[in-house]
């Protein structure tokens, strides 16, 4: 595999070391567990220890002394780890981990070397949603009851269990998986609010106090234990066998494809109009945001790169909350219109709902969203309006607008707020359903919904003070820099990301930008994602097709019909192995690594 053309990076990854027990097997990465499993059905996705900064930055782990000594009957595993962060913290861990058949256990001791200000710092457990979501669980709680109730089916926006010691989940009919947790007090939270296809249970309730401090010297101790009762499935290591993509009748239409323009990037993309008319989005969407600077110079240079656009118009409006929104809309509008912007619709949403507002923190201040609302219908007469959140589905999910108000409802996603390898990213897709599914819940079947601008890159940073530099590149959280926006791992992504969109209804979908961290053009010319997005825009609109896959969590496909009467498939390998392809007419089809395929049949 060519790594730079496929990831934009030479970063090594390594490869992960397999533990097994009898049935039972885990991937051990970075000093942490994934991948568990009983034969070749998931149990849990990961035991993690994660050490977080003020930001919610992720603490690079460095691992020494692996000690690895199998047994008749498992494992045990010892090492060391220094935890660092950028701001110049340091914890000093030692860890054990030991299997046998009936289960695993990880347990950590971690020594801050001084005063260490953190966010987290302990263990996270990640359960599965495809096959969990909706299904009975059992707590155990710190003070020793039990609570018997179904995982969240829609996403719950704040915390379904707390005080949290054990949880029993069914694996398959008569297998049941315990993990118990020592050292602390646990919560759980939904995480497909972020679009990670998880349930996490995490040390410290957020209704405490953060950033706190762990005093120099004083050690932190806790340990996650899995145990298994009822037997392992008789399926164990069955070989992947092709895909199969089954093409059914006409269900509903593609999404219209969008683009995002800032001011900042303004004169770029006008300097590659012609690349911009040969991708050919349905519409561009000019980010306008008068707290970051933006005035009448910034919507004149919108409004020049609007002018070469045949689409639709949309302004992505942050109300700053300052004065009356009636005062700050009134003055878009008058900038709007001396800049000679033309205007289809305008999404509005107030600076303070692009922060995160955890469980137990206190709402900031901020104007009523109808206050909001009427204030925009009123500065921009007869122009379609947007509302929701310009941040991500959490924080839409956290404050729910009043659709009734809005002609349409949108939000954001980003895959790198909690992991950023390869495989936890593409997993991310899994949640997209969820997504879609409790969106409508909340806003109505009937209400058009608009998804973006999603990309790899984290364009604004809801639970912290900035996004995360990374000029390294390397696959890391919370920055606006993925090296892999260069790669064909991107694209493989955004097509995967179109796919789960089309059964839900979405009636746009913003896929970046055409230059910039989320371009489709890079320093060193046309990325792979252009390609991606000029396929996804020659069918944007069109009469879709019911595409399914039988390995979802390996290839994901649409179909449509093509404006002369033809029909296409485009499929995407979510994975860093080869993939075969079997057509329902009739014929295979091989998918590179990380790859998309354009088929017409």
């Amino acid at each position: 595999m060519d790594t730079l053309h496929v990831f934009g990076t030479n970063e090594a990854v390594p490869p992960p070391r397999l533990l097994t027990a009898g049935a039972l097997s885990a991937e051990f990465i970075d000093g942490n567990l994934r991948n568990i499993r009983i034969g070749d059905i998931e149990v849990l996705r990961a035991i993690s220890y994660v050490v977080r900064d003020k930001d919610w930055g992720t603490y690079v782990p460095r691992i020494d002394d692996v000690v690895l000594e199998p047994r008749p009957d498992g494992f045990s595993l010892r090492y060391a780890a220094v935890c660092e962060g950028a701001d110049g913290g340091r914890l000093m861990c030692h860890a054990l981990i030991t299997g046998d058949a009936s289960g695993l256990r990880f347990e950590v001791e971690g020594v801050p070397e001084r005063d260490l200000l953190t966010n987290r710092c302990g263990f996270t457990v990640l359960h599965p949603v495809v096959g969990l979501a909706g299904r009975p669980v059992e707590v155990e709680h710190v003070d020793g009851s039990v609570e018997r109730a179904p995982l969240p089916d829609l996403i719950d926006p704040w915390q379904p269990f707390k005080d949290m010691r054990a949880i029993i989940h069914e694996v398959v009919p008569g297998v049941f998986a315990t993990c118990r947790m020592e050292g602390d007090a646990f919560e759980m939270e939904d995480q497909r609010n972020w679009s990670d296809a998880s349930y996490k249970t995490y040390v410290r309730p957020l209704a405490l106090p953060w950033p706190y401090t762990l005093p120099a010297g004083e050690p932190v101790r806790q340990s996650v234990a899995l145990s298994i009762r009822g037997g392992a499935p008789a399926v164990i290591g069955r070989a992947q066998a092709a895909v199969r993509i089954e093409i059914g009748a006409q269900a509903g239409r593609m999404p219209a494809i969008g683009l995002v323009v800032t001011p900042e990037e303004a004169a770029a993309t006008l300097a590659c109009t012609d690349a911009l008319t040969e991708v050919g989005p349905q519409s561009l969407l000019l980010h306008f945001d008068p707290t970051a600077g933006h005035g009448l110079p910034a919507l004149r240079a919108l409004a020049q790169v609007a002018a070469r656009h045949r689409g639709e118009i949309v302004l992505e409006c942050v109300v700053p909350g300052v004065a009356a929104p009636a005062e700050e809309l009134q003055e878009v509008a008058r900038q709007a219109a001396a800049a000679g912007l033309r205007l289809d619709a305008i999404a509005v949403s107030p600076a303070a709902d692009r922060r995160s507002t955890p469980p137990g923190s206190a709402w900031p201040a901020c104007p009523p969203l109808e206050e909001v609302y009427a204030a925009a219908r009123a500065a921009f007469p007869g122009v379609v309006l947007g509302g929701g959140m310009f941040s991500y589905f959490t924080e839409l999910n956290r404050k729910r607008p009043p659709a009734h108000l809005l002609d349409f409802v949108t939000h954001c996603t980003c895959p790198l707020v909690h992991d950023a390898d390869d495989r936890s990213v593409m997993q991310t897709l899994e949640a997209l359903p969820f997504i879609a599914r409790s969106t409508r819940a909340i806003i109505g079947e009937g209400k058009p919904y608009r998804i973006g601008p999603s990309t790899l890159g984290m364009r604004q940073n809801p639970y912290g003070s900035r996004t995360l530099p990374n000029p390294q590149r390397r696959r890391m959280t919370m920055t606006a820099d993925d090296p892999r926006q260069d790669g064909t791992f991107a694209a493989a992504w955004m097509v995967g990301y179109a796919a789960r969109l089309v059964p839900a209804g979405v009636a746009c979908f913003t896929v970046g930008a055409m230059t910039g961290p989320f371009g489709l053009i890079g320093p060193a010319g046309r990325r792979p994602v252009f390609a991606a997005a000029r396929s996804l825009a020659a069918l944007g609109g069109a009469a879709a097709l019911a595409c399914l896959s039988s390995a979802e969590d390996r290839v994901l496909a649409l179909a449509a019909m093509r404006a002369d009467g033809g029909r296409v498939l485009l499929a995407a390998n979510l994975t860093a192995g080869e993939q075969v392809l079997e057509l329902s007419g009739g014929g295979q089809v091989r998918l590179m690594p990380y790859d998309i395929k354009e088929i017409d049949f």
